[in-house]
């Protein structure tokens, strides 16, 4: 009798932390779409699940005692897979998500968008260096919009998509500070960022460097979370609903 954390955030890492210094019975599961992630305490596994179907032989099948969602939050597929999965193998579910920056100190000075493909079209036509920062999942999107753009782009790991020659290609992992993302807006000239409403104070600075440097914001908006499952943003409520659904510690 375990508990299922769908992790491959910080949050989900802090979770098994705390499950494993709890004593509470835990797996993580990564999705695997990172070729070098960083691993939490405790057992993991990698891969998926073959859709919510799957993941509900997989609750029943490993005797899953409740399941901790802290996946990204524009993990949407897997979110809402768990939300069926765990509604047709009556386990418990709790989404652990981190607060948006809707909410943060010039937010209203930045352009909220629905969708990559807004974002794309938005930075288009605003003119300069545009750096984008929304992963390389969703790059695709805007190599059309952004060609004959000069464009800096910076994800995790190498792509896998051909991209335009004005573009530039920095491989870095976070967390990031105020002053290295000021020098890096400055050395670059950037006039655009484009970023999705990932949260947290991880890579938040790149927020605050554009607002110094005067540099337009444009944010893709989160999907919207499967409806009915209950939410925290913090990982020891997190822990301490798993430690009373499962009766450990």
């Amino acid at each position: 009798m375990s508990v299922l954390v769908l992790g491959g955030t910080g949050e989900a890492r802090a979770l098994a932390e705390r499950l494993d210094g709890a004593g509470v019975p835990f797996v993580s599961s990564l999705a695997g779409r990172v070729g070098r992630p960083r691993l939490p305490v405790g057992p993991v596994r990698i891969g998926g699940f073959g859709g919510a179907d799957g993941l509900a032989s997989y609750l029943c099948g490993e005797r899953i005692t409740a399941v901790v969602d802290a996946t990204h939050p524009f993990a949407a597929g897997i979110s809402a897979h768990a939300a069926d999965a765990c509604a047709q193998a009556r386990v418990p579910l709790l989404r652990l998500q981190r607060p948006g920056w809707s909410d943060e100190p010039g937010a209203h000075r930045w352009k909220w968008v629905d969708g990559h493909d807004a974002a794309a079209r938005a930075a288009a036509g605003r003119g300069g260096t545009v750096f984008v920062t929304t992963g390389r999942q969703t790059l695709d999107r805007f190599v059309g919009p952004l060609a004959s753009c000069p464009t800096l782009v910076r994800v995790v790991e190498q792509l896998d998509i051909a991209v335009p020659g004005e573009w530039m290609v920095l491989e870095s992992r976070g967390p990031y500070d105020l002053a290295a993302e000021r020098a890096l807006m400055r050395e670059h000239g950037i006039r655009v960022l484009v970023t999705k409403d990932s949260g947290g104070a991880m890579t938040r600075a790149k927020l605050d460097a554009a607002d110094e440097l005067k540099v337009d914001v444009i944010i893709v908006r989160r999907p919207p979370a499967p409806a009915g499952v209950e939410t925290v943003a913090d990982v020891r409520a997190a822990a301490e609903w798993a430690t009373g659904v499962t009766g450990a510690g």
